[in-house]
């Protein structure tokens, strides 16, 4: 018989970790595996890249993308159906209070990390048994499966920084005591995670992202990419419009660019909650033919292909995918030295690393658009990492019982 897994995941836009599920799911045999999918809010344009043997659970799905406007009111309207659903609002009152007023008192109210647990338990109950049930993500995933699933072995992902995310022992209610192994997307992320859950070491393991190269080097082949005819130096970041990508101080420090007369431009694929803020800030200094925010697209990699110089220069990062797919398409990369990016990568051999300063991201961006042969020689170093390791799927496998 085959051996039933399920996946469950918060939404399924077009982020770093839901690229690495949709390549996971392809790896798993349905000769061999029943594979099911949840996701908890039920929206997200990703679903179109799903599997065809891989059965997704909700009832009632929205492909509705989630970062767009209309995409965040959709996604409004099910958190609200999450919160009225068994009473959930009610039932978690008491904690949704004692948290809101601790974070108040720490200066930063994070809405998500608090709504979660709520979206957990107002989420679709299955009534199903599971060889292998896992929680994909932080947040809802984690509470739901940990608290409603019904399998055999659970296991949980951890795809960021634990601390500097948002999360502690108290906002999750030691929810990962529940599983039966954790793995985090890279070492740092392994050990941050360790530091507040020391109980669970012997059940924690690292996993890396799997990421289908070949097929990302094909995409970038397709017709697409940069069409505004520009013939200066271009530079590009993906990633979600966020405070974790510190967008704010690559555009101060675009602003150094400028004013040291280098002919660059700097593109941003992603949307996102900030995309406001930073376009008052883009504005303020000046920069709207310099500094674009390019939104979001199905196919960045002719972007990637067609760039003079990658730029990741975040807060904190778990396994970034966008390193990763820079790497597989060769391109020269500025990287702020910040957990996640350490490990991605090697400072002057196969990319260069800044601290999080405008001036500092100046500097490295100078660096790289004013020597060429600098630039050619860390993109191809980039391009022969050996990033994907295919064997890392039998970690997951092997929980799975006899």
């Amino acid at each position: 018989m085959k051996k039933k897994i399920l996946f469950v995941i918060n939404t399924l836009g077009h982020a770093g970790a839901e690229v690495a599920l949709m390549e996971l799911l392809r790896n798993l045999n349905p000769e061999q595996y029943e594979v099911s999918l949840l996701v908890l809010l039920g929206q997200g344009d990703m679903v179109k890249e799903l599997p065809a043997h891989v059965r997704l659970l909700n009832k009632h799905y929205d492909a509705c993308p989630i970062l767009t406007e209309e995409g965040k009111q959709h996604l409004k309207r099910h958190v609200l159906r999450a919160m009225l659903s068994r009473g959930a609002v009610i039932r978690e009152l008491p904690y949704l209070v004692k948290h809101f007023l601790k974070m108040k008192k720490q200066g930063k109210v994070l809405t998500d990390k608090l709504l979660w647990r709520v979206a957990a338990v107002g989420a679709p109950r299955i009534r199903e048994h599971f060889d292998l049930a896992v929680a994909y993500l932080e947040g809802g995933s984690a509470y739901y499966v940990a608290d409603y699933i019904d399998a055999d072995r659970k296991a949980a992902f951890i795809h960021i920084d634990y601390n500097l995310a948002g999360y502690n022992r108290e906002l999750d209610q030691d929810c990962y005591l529940k599983y039966d192994r954790i793995f985090g997307v890279s070492g740092e992320v392994k050990e941050h995670f360790l530091s507040v859950y020391p109980e669970c070491a012997d059940r924690t393991d690292t996993f890396q992202n799997l990421i289908n190269q070949e097929a990302i080097r094909k995409k970038a082949k397709k017709k697409g990419g940069f069409t505004d005819g520009y013939t200066g130096k271009r530079i590009l970041t993906v990633g979600r419009l966020n405070p974790q990508k510190a967008y704010e101080v690559s555009i101060d420090a675009m602003k150094l660019i400028k004013d040291a007369g280098v002919e660059a431009r700097w593109y941003v694929l992603g949307e996102g909650d900030e995309r406001e803020k930073l376009e008052a800030q883009i504005r303020r200094l000046g920069l709207e033919e310099d500094f674009l925010l390019s939104g979001a697209t199905d196919n960045p990699y002719p972007y990637f292909a067609q760039t003079d110089l990658y730029v990741h220069c975040t807060r904190y990062e778990g396994k970034s995918i966008a390193i990763q797919e820079a790497q597989t398409l060769g391109c020269p990369i500025l990287v702020s030295n910040c957990s996640g990016n350490r490990e991605q990568v090697v400072d002057g051999e196969d990319g260069l690393m800044c601290e999080l300063t405008p001036e500092s991201i100046r500097d490295g961006v100078l660096e790289l658009l004013q020597d060429d042969e600098k630039r050619k020689r860390l993109g191809e170093a980039a391009a022969q990492k050996q990033i994907m390791n295919r064997s890392e799927i039998n970690k997951l496998l092997s929980l799975i019982p006899d």
